[in-house]
């Protein structure tokens, strides 16, 4: 289980992993109490950490960077309850992220941040220079030779099918055949005709 597998589910508390993804869902397990449940797309919205970034006075930052700063910072200010009043959470993330926009970044959103790095923290998912490294081998990693082989066969087939196509070019003698006939039916009276005389033959009698 890694902390880009970790998911926040609309409607419902905690943390999940993303187990697998449904057309009408996904099916998900609670970090809390490990239990696994289908959770449907038609009621709930599904969204990983990794992508929720938190408004600052500056520019806005990634969640993953005000974890760090509350791992960094665990030994000189102790997480903060996440059922500790408005006045005790706000104090915690002054100390720990001073760089919070408190126009925009609401108590209930700390609280949930508190909740949430409880919950990574258990699971030891607080592991994020790591994932980096692993994230940036799994991008550097060469393509495998294998990836070539589909042009190699596109080739083939290719090839294939030019072979298969040349016969089918010399065929005139249908051609031939179909003339002959016809030349044939020219030259024969229909049923019920009789053959006409040629032009020469004419000619002579009539003389």
């Amino acid at each position: 289980m890694q902390y880009r597998e970790i998911v926040a589910v609309t409607g419902l508390g905690g943390l999940f992993q993303l187990l697998a993804s449904k057309q009408d869902g996904a099916i998900v397990r609670s970090l809390e109490d490990q239990s696994t449940r289908f959770v449907s797309s038609r009621v709930h919205n599904f969204t990983p950490l990794e992508s929720i970034e938190v408004f600052t006075t500056g520019d806005n930052v990634n969640l993953t960077a005000v974890f760090k700063a509350m791992q960094e910072k665990e030994a000189q200010f102790a997480p903060a309850d996440g059922k500790a009043d408005n006045n005790a959470i706000k104090a915690y993330f002054k100390n720990v992220f001073p760089e919070f926009d408190e126009d925009r970044v609401y108590v209930s959103d700390m609280k949930k941040m508190v909740k949430w790095f409880a919950i990574l923290k258990k699971n030891d998912l607080l592991k994020f220079e790591e994932e980096a490294e692993e994230t940036v081998e799994e991008e550097a990693a060469p393509a495998p030779a294998e990836e070539a082989k589909p042009k190699a066969k596109a080739k083939a087939k290719k090839e294939e099918a030019a072979g298969e196509e040349a016969p089918a070019e010399e065929k005139p003698a249908p051609k031939k055949k179909a003339a002959a006939k016809k030349a044939a039916a020219d030259a024969e009276p229909a049923e019920g005709e009789e053959k006409k005389p040629k032009a020469t033959r004419k000619k002579k009698t009539e003389e």
